[in-house]
């Protein structure tokens, strides 16, 4: 019996990842096992702020990119 859960294929850091359909950019980086404030999110390019996360579905093809968040003054 399937278990109703799709699998996509994004682009993470320029290298292919399976991914479940409808996920968040949020669930995405839990799933990683990164803390929310430990990296930076961008989605084809485009900044997405931390508070933006749980709202993104991620859609098959995107390329997402983490990175270390610049902090200081």
């Amino acid at each position: 019996m399937a278990s109703g859960l799709r699998m996509m294929e994004i682009r993470l850091d320029d290298r292919p990842h399976g991914v479940d359909d409808g996920i968040t950019l949020a669930d995405l980086i839990a799933q990683l096992g990164h803390l929310p404030e430990q990296v930076g999110t961008a989605v084809n390019g485009v900044f997405v702020p931390r508070a933006r996360r749980v709202a993104h579905v991620l859609q098959p093809g995107d390329a997402v990119l983490l990175f270390q968040p610049i902090v200081g003054g």
